[in-house]
């Protein structure tokens, strides 16, 4: 027994449509997927590339010499409440030359940041033969400088720098007031001086001698630090730097006690140092280490920013035991979705899962550094999972979007195309020819929605549709008609006159071609506009410069007077259609002589290029108006209402088109008492 197949055609639409939703869902799973498969692969070769230049920019980092001051000073000496001096990547400081030692501790990274207007920098230089000293060089915030009154026993009146380092259980403390080598005299830069050193037990003191290897020097910036004041107002703040050079016999005497002395010194990060800046008076310091916050500066620490998750550097003095060890801090606040990070996992890429390691030796004044850094590209795992977990909501809405698509499709359109369907495919067998198409009803099936107004607009309609076309047949088929007359009584009167005026040589053939040329294009066309824009020009070299001095002297024969042609007088070859390059000119120079001023001449002009020739041609009137330079042609736009005298809106119109097919251009512009028309052709 035979089992009947149901039809699925009544279904079919219903099919597609289910199938293409489910497609839909199908593809955006797939399209996530197939994104996430790049995404692995192209972050696989970006984090290869990325360990590499990682492993660069560390080795800049450290050979500067602010990585040097990181690398050459214990790792662990970390600022606190006491500052201590770091060990310079130069063997000394020129601290008399106020640039050289801007420029060295800027650098270097030694200036740290204390309060908010003062900075600071401590340290000894890398060479033990330097000498035992401490360098020390800042900046602070004040008032003019008052210098210390040579003979003035009392130093409390004058600007000062109270210094105190403690090491080995030594303590030295010394206070230098500023001096200016000449009493009174300022210098053009701002003020300038010594800062003389005494001992604490020294200063005040009558004929009180300064520390003899005590060396110091301020400067002072004549402009305020802001700039809207004046500098004779009692309020501005001027920028100083200091420089100074403290003598430390604890550090001397170890020198010149040992016959290859230990530099630097094993006990560096235990040297405590204290500054305080005073101004005149008991008033409160200008600059203390000890009550201003003192910055940190460049650390080895700070590499960790620079490292990525799964990064591990490791810095060590070449044969020596392991100083420092930094991991890239993974983004704890950063989760990921099991599911998704397991998909990444599985996803297959042709990046291999091999750690990646790079070393390099940075040389130092006082020995080598070997860098070692340890990378892991299955890191990228971790982090493409998390970035697929925060997108995940947007695959998952386009989903819920799709799905609530097909729910409003299903519910509120299929059912109600269903029995519209129904109902257009019993009118469908009602209909027995076009003219019945009026006569359906469809009356039942009308509503408010979009559904009932595509039922209650079917009959009419249709009704329109069939009459539109019918009108429109009745007038393209009457136009043609019209043409084919008017082509048919023209031609046969303008073969006699060719006959008549065929001759070479006869100008009145010219224009009797020309006639035969627009009867040709317009014959058997539905529009003029239509003709026009399908005729073929017939491209062949033209001596552009004769051809105007023909246009000029022939021009009162098609009654334009006054035009007169100034040319190079020489053959300028352009690549024309004869008689549409004809037809332009004439739609032109008609054109300019309705609107030229009475009496004044029209004139062609030419100006030949290396690849183009330009023809201008000028009239005497006034002006287009800006907003019609563009408009005028179009086709039907005229300056005379309804057609007057003739004009349709048609010669601007076919001059532009004619000029297009011939590879040219035209242009209508405003120059002084008049307006200009310019046509670009190629040359040959």
């Amino acid at each position: 027994m035979a089992w009947p197949v149901p039809s699925l055609q009544p279904y079919r639409q219903r099919i597609l449509l289910r199938a293409a939703f489910l497609s839909l869902a199908a593809a955006t799973v797939g399209l996530a997927i197939s994104v996430l498969q790049q995404e692995k692969q192209l972050s696989y070769q970006s984090y290869a590339q990325s360990f590499r230049k990682t492993q660069d920019q560390l080795g800049a980092t450290l050979r500067h010499p602010t990585g040097q001051l990181a690398l050459l000073n214990p790792p662990a000496a970390a600022p606190g409440s006491e500052l201590h001096p770091l060990l310079l990547p130069f063997p000394a400081l020129d601290f008399d030359d106020q640039y050289k030692v801007q420029q060295a501790v800027a650098m270097s990274g030694c200036l740290a940041q204390v309060g908010e207007h003062g900075s600071i920098c401590t340290g000894i230089g890398n060479n033990p033969w330097a000498g035992g000293f401490i360098y020390v060089a800042g900046t602070f915030d004040s008032a003019q400088l008052v210098p210390h009154p040579k003979r003035e026993v009392s130093v409390d009146q004058a600007h000062r720098v109270v210094l105190k380092v403690a090491m080995r259980g030594a303590q030295y403390h010394w206070i230098a007031p500023f001096e200016q080598p000449v009493e009174g005299v300022e210098s053009r830069g701002g003020m300038q001086g010594r800062l003389t050193g005494f001992t604490a037990a020294d200063a005040g003191r009558p004929n009180a001698r300064p520390v003899r290897d005590f060396r110091g020097w301020i400067w002072q910036s004549p402009v305020c630090t802001d700039a809207a004041m004046p500098p004779d107002d009692a309020r501005c703040r001027h920028s100083t730097f200091f420089s100074l050079r403290l003598p430390v016999g604890v550090l001397q005497d170890a020198l010149f006690d040992k016959a290859r002395p230990v530099w630097p010194p094993e006990d560096l990060d235990k040297i405590g140092v204290h500054l305080a800046v005073l101004g005149p008076g008991d008033g409160a310091p200008l600059l203390d280490t000890a009550r201003d916050r003192v910055a940190p500066g460049f650390r080895l620490t700070d590499l960790r920013a620079q490292l990525l998750p799964g990064e591990t550097l490791r810095i060590s003095k070449t044969g020596g035991p392991e100083l420092l060890r930094l991991e890239g801090a993974a983004d704890s606040t950063a989760t990921a979705s099991p599911l998704l990070a397991r998909l990444v996992r599985r996803l297959p890429v042709t990046a291999s899962d091999a750690p990646l390691t790079g070393s390099m030796v940075i040389a130092t004044p006082l020995g080598n550094y070997t860098l070692e850094l340890h990378g892991d590209a299955r890191s990228v795992n971790q982090n493409l999972s998390v970035v697929a977990t925060r997108v995940s909501w947007f695959v998952g809405a386009m989903l819920g979007a799709l799905l609530l698509a097909w729910l409003v499709v299903e519910v509120g359109i299929i059912r109600r195309i269903t029995a519209l369907t129904r109902r257009a495919d019993s009118v469908a067998q009602t209909v027995k020819g076009s003219s019945e198409l009026a006569q359906q009803d469809f009356s039942d099936l009308r509503g408010q929605d979009e559904l009932g107004v595509l039922a209650r607009c079917l009959q009419d309609l249709l009704r329109r549709v069939r009459e539109d076309a019918e009108r429109e047949a009745i007038r393209a088929e009457q136009e043609r008609d019209m043409w084919h007359a008017v082509g048919h009584e023209i031609m046969s009167p303008l073969q006699s006159l060719m006959a008549l005026h065929g001759a070479e040589g006869n100008q009145s053939k010219r224009y009797i071609e020309r006639m035969q040329q627009a009867v040709r294009i317009l014959y058997g066309s539905a529009s003029p506009s239509e003709a026009f824009q399908s005729s073929a020009m017939q491209l062949e070299d033209v001596d552009l410069d004769a051809f105007l001095q023909s246009v000029a002297a022939n021009a009162s024969c098609a009654g334009i007077a006054g035009v007169r042609y100034d040319g190079p007088g020489a053959a300028v070859m352009v690549r024309a259609d004869e008689h549409a390059l004809e037809d332009v000119i004439t739609h032109i120079l008609q054109n300019a002589a309705r609107h030229r001023e009475a009496g004044s001449a029209i004139r062609i002009t030419l100006e030949a290029g290396e690849r183009n020739a330009a023809v201008a041609i000028h009239n005497q009137g006034m002006p287009i108006a800006e907003e019609m330079l563009d408009k005028v042609f179009e086709y039907g736009v005229s300056s005379q209402d309804g057609g007057a005298a003739g004009s349709r809106g048609q010669g601007l119109f076919v001059a532009k088109t004619y000029m297009a097919k011939m590879g040219g251009t035209i242009t209508a512009h405003n120059v002084a008492g008049g307006v200009a028309f310019t046509l670009n052709l190629q040359r040959s």
